[in-house]
């Protein structure tokens, strides 16, 4: 990790904004809660000197609203002197709102473009696009394979959703980015989309008890989809579990649930920053620091004790490894693999950021 001199440390515990003292986020060490938003406001920086004339980033619905999203869920919130940069932002996505109620620039990735989205539009906090939002759920819940599209709940990827329109396959990461995105815009806990995704969600753990799949093994970690694994096999990974975990929660689960706990039981085996557990490799690696970031803050408890005794700060673990991987102009990338676009430092600067933001978030 980046060290910090006893001077600085002292001068950022004093430091105010906005007329107010910083506050640690509950159980954050205060000096590596300074370090996190030092990180965090760097990194924004150097996605501000990277904004295209058009206001997206990557020439991507998705990249421009994990963006966005990073500058107005900051610890700093709105500020006017952005506003020019924000309204570029917003105007490029609302270019790119379909018929459908989807928003995407290309059809493959309508959905993990359209929730990226419509979480970004929601941190505005501007009722104009309630409307888009609206929409955009719709869109989401309507390309959940179902009965609308000819399959019962014994259909293994029932419940499921996949890049775009209403398919018959679907994978466990556009289920999550769509469930996070439909949580944070509080579509209804009673509508039946939830109920269906369980369904879908608990096909791809490792949990026998609650998976009815014959090749479901015990240990209560996830794969991409039913039956199958980038990485070969049946195996779980870090990416998936903390994404699978997350979906759970987000479907209304509560700490009890078999499938909730199985999920934790894997995380607290296998509890690392180090590298993206069971992926044999650096890939996906900024994707589960996204994803672990987002399950460990819907799950609530600020200290993890894996399956050795040993306690750990998540908030702290995580802002350590982003702080030590941050590169001199700001930036993050994945410097040992560019798969699943993790070469772009737009991409996975943005994911950094957000994750910082929840170690943050008090």
């Amino acid at each position: 990790m980046r060290k910090t001199t006893a001077l600085a440390r002292l001068f950022l515990g004093s430091l105010l904004i906005g007329g107010g003292t910083l506050a640690a986020a509950p159980a954050m060490d205060a000096a590596l809660n300074q370090e996190a938003r030092h990180a965090t406001d760097r990194g924004i920086a150097y996605l501000k000197a990277h904004q295209s004339a058009d206001g997206s980033w990557s020439d991507s619905v998705g990249v421009t609203s994990l963006a966005l999203r990073g500058m107005l869920q900051n610890y700093h919130n709105y500020r006017e002197t952005d506003k020019e940069l924000i309204s570029r932002s917003l105007h490029f996505i609302s270019s790119k709102v379909q018929k459908d109620g989807s928003i995407t620039e290309i059809p493959q990735l309508a959905n993990y473009n359209t929730a990226t989205a419509i979480q970004a539009l929601k941190a505005t906090g501007d009722p104009q696009y309630a409307e888009v939002i609206a929409n955009a759920q719709r869109y989401l819940k309507g390309i959940q394979i179902d009965e609308g599209n000819g399959h019962s709940p014994d259909y293994k990827y029932y419940g499921g959703m996949g890049y775009g329109k209403k398919g018959d396959q679907a994978d466990l990461s556009n289920e999550y980015i769509a469930l996070e995105a439909l949580k944070a815009t509080d579509l209804n806990p009673n509508d039946p989309v939830w109920k269906k995704a369980l369904v879908f969600i608990k096909r791809c753990q490792n949990s026998s008890e609650t998976n009815d799949q014959e090749w479901a093994a015990n240990d209560g970690g996830f794969i991409y989809r039913p039956g199958f694994s980038p990485y070969g096999g049946t195996e779980s990974y870090g990416g998936m579990t903390y994404a699978g975990l997350a979906s759970l929660l987000f479907a209304g689960l509560d700490k009890q649930d078999p499938a909730v706990e199985a999920a934790y039981k894997w995380m607290r085996a296998n509890y690392t920053l180090d590298m993206n557990p069971g992926a044999h490799g650096p890939h996906g690696l900024y994707y589960y620091y996204n994803a672990f970031a987002t399950a460990m803050f819907a799950y609530g408890d600020p200290v993890v004790v894996d399956s050795k005794g040993t306690s750990h700060n998540w908030r702290d673990d995580l802002a350590a490894k982003l702080v030590s991987l941050q590169r001199k102009d700001g930036s993050w990338v994945n410097e040992q693999s560019d798969k699943w676009w993790e070469g772009d430092p737009n991409l996975v600067t943005s994911w950094s950021v957000n994750a910082l933001n929840l170690c943050i978030r008090e």
